[in-house]
């Protein structure tokens, strides 16, 4: 497995707290989107869970590793490689999801627009969508800010640590900057670190809803998803195409 899988299932690939969620969502054997599923941590409970699921990804690094397990456990997952901005697929499904926090990597109010026409466009009459937010509601951030304990997994005999170092308010305050160091340590002990940067823009549920509302989807619920020793909560925003669309 090359860098970039082994990096997401150290840092996302165990995240389970949001299944329950994307699970009540849908129902058996229905078809769902998974917009940015990575090697497939979404896809794969949900494939397991009956649904028809098709894992969208602009890397085909993410997509080749999903489609291996999926494969490996006998589950029929399709693949696109595509930008989530951008895809068409011609066909409509019964759930678009947005997990993690897939629309915060957007910049600006245009490339989410972009996106959420492009899942609406997607979902048949009746359909759900729904993406989740970082909530930063009690957190520290800048000089407050306290590391959880590092993620480690070990992989063929690598032990692969990540270890969020920091959380900076950038652009005026209109995002964040997680700061990861990242140490890999071979079989024979020997050691090498990165650091890995990535920004999310800070979108309110509210401003959310109504950019939902924009794509032509109705408004539905908020919920919350609390947080755990290694991530954040979230907040899901939850819609529909509507019926008569």
């Amino acid at each position: 497995m090359t860098l970039a899988p082994i990096w997401h299932d150290v840092e996302c690939g165990y995240y389970a707290a949001d299944l329950e969620l994307w699970e009540e969502l849908s129902h058996e054997d229905a078809t769902v989107l998974d917009l940015g599923c990575g090697n497939g941590r979404v896809a794969m409970h949900l494939a397991r869970r009956g649904r028809r699921v098709t894992g969208l990804d602009r890397d085909p690094q993410f997509l080749e590793v999903l489609q291996y397990r999926a494969t490996q456990r006998g589950l029929a997952v399709d693949t696109v490689c595509a930008d989530a901005r951008e895809f068409d697929l011609g066909v409509e499904f019964d759930a678009v999801f947005a997990p993690m926090q897939l629309i915060q990597l957007f910049s600006g109010a245009s490339e989410r627009a972009a996106m959420l026409a492009r899942a609406a466009r997607h979902l048949r009459p009746g359909g759900v969508f729904a993406t989740t937010l970082m909530d930063l509601e009690g957190e520290l951030v800048g000089d407050e800010y306290g590391p959880p304990p590092p993620d480690v997994r070990e992989v063929d005999h690598w032990v692969y640590s990540s270890l969020s170092v920091g959380v900076q308010l950038v652009d005026s305050g209109r995002a964040v900057r997680i700061d990861r160091l990242r140490t890999a340590v071979s079989p024979d002990g020997k050691k090498s670190t990165s650091v890995d940067e990535i920004r999310l823009e800070l979108v309110s549920p509210a401003v959310l809803e109504q950019e939902v509302a924009a794509a032509g989807l109705e408004v539905q619920a908020r919920r919350i998803i609390p947080p755990t020793d290694e991530h954040v909560g979230s907040v899901a925003v939850i819609a529909a195409r509507p019926e008569d669309s």
